[in-house]
C-alpha cells in the first residue's frame, strides 16, 4: 500500500484512502482490530451528535459531525472491502439506483406534484419491493435497531395508513389513561414482569398521543430532560447558597428547593 500523504486540503477520495491506510499494517493497531460489531454503537452515537449539531444551528459544528458520521460509513466500507463484500463505490451505486427507482415522478412517467403524493408513491414502491422479496407485512421495513420512541412512531404511522388508528386524539388519550391504570395495578401487585410490560404499553400509548398532536416524541422527551437538568442545577445552586449538601437534606426540603427552582 502507498503511504498516505498529508496535505493542506483533502477530498472524499483522500478520506477513503486515509481510512484504508489506518487499517493497513502501516497504520493504527486499534483501527486494524475493529469489526462491524465492535463499532456498531459508534454509528448511532455519531448520528445523534449530528442531530445535536442540527439543533444547535451551527454550520461549523454540523460539518464536523457529518464528517464523523461519514467516517463510520467509510470505515464499514473499508472492512467490507477487505472481506470481499462491497466497497464505497458499491454503496454509492446501490443508493443511487434506489433513489432513481423511488423517484419515478422525476425519472419516469408517474405524476406527483405535491410532497404528500411523493411520499405516498415512495411508500407504495417500498411495499411493492418488499412484496417481491417475501410475503410482506405492513410492519416490515422498520429497523429493530431504531431508538424505541422512533420505532414506535414509525410502526404506528404504518398501521394508521391502513386505517388502524383512533379517529381522534381523544381515543389515544383514553388508551393512555387505561394503560396507566394497568401499570398501577402491576405496581400494586408487585409483579415486576407485568410492570415492565405495562410500562412499555404506557410509553407506546404516549407516542400515539404525540402523533395526534404532531409532536416528535424524541424531541419532546429531550426537551423535558433538558428542563429537568436546568431545574436540578438550580436546586444544586440553591443548596450551596444555603450552605447545605443535597445528600443530607430530607425529601421535603428537596421538594421545597425544587418548587423554588421552578419559579426562577
Amino acid at each position: 500500500m502507498v503511504d498516505f500523504v498529508c496535505k493542506d486540503s483533502y477530498d472524499l477520495r483522500d478520506f477513503i484512502a486515509l481510512i484504508d491506510y489506518l487499517r493497513s499494517p502501516k497504520g493504527c493497531p486499534w483501527d486494524r482490530e475493529q469489526t462491524h460489531e465492535s463499532i456498531r454503537r459508534n454509528v448511532l452515537e455519531e448520528a445523534y451528535e449530528v442531530c445535536e449539531a442540527i439543533d444547535e444551528g451551527s454550520p461549523e459544528h454540523l460539518c464536523e459531525e457529518l464528517g464523523d458520521l461519514l467516517m463510520q460509513v467509510i470505515f464499514h466500507a473499508s472492512m467490507a472491502k477487505d472481506e470481499g463484500a462491497f466497497d464505497m463505490d458499491a454503496i454509492a451505486d446501490m443508493a443511487c439506483k434506489k433513489l432513481v427507482h423511488r423517484h419515478p415522478h422525476v425519472f419516469g412517467e408517474v405524476a406527483a406534484d405535491t410532497p404528500e403524493k411523493v411520499l405516498e408513491n415512495w411508500d407504495a414502491i417500498k411495499r411493492a419491493d418488499r412484496a417481491q422479496q417475501t410475503a410482506a407485512s405492513a410492519m416490515d421495513g422498520v429497523s429493530h435497531g431504531l431508538p424505541g420512541l422512533m420505532r414506535s412512531e414509525k410502526i404506528q404511522n404504518k398501521a394508521a395508513k391502513l386505517g388502524f388508528d383512533w379517529p381522534c386524539v381523544g381515543g389515544a388519550m383514553d388508551k393512555l389513561r387505561e394503560e396507566v391504570g394497568e401499570l398501577q395495578e402491576g405496581i400494586d401487585a408487585d409483579d415486576l414482569e407485568n410492570i415492565k410490560e405495562e410500562l412499555g404499553d404506557v410509553l407506546f400509548s404516549a407516542v400515539n398521543v404525540s402523533r395526534f398532536v404532531k409532536a416528535d416524541p424524541e424531541q419532546a422527551l429531550n426537551a423535558a430532560t433538558d428542563k429537568f437538568i436546568s431545574r436540578f442545577r438550580k436546586v444544586e445552586a440553591l443548596a450551596v447558597r444555603e450552605g447545605r449538601s443535597m445528600e443530607g437534606m430530607t425529601p421535603d426540603e428537596l421538594d421545597k428547593l425544587w418548587e423554588r427552582a421552578k419559579r426562577t
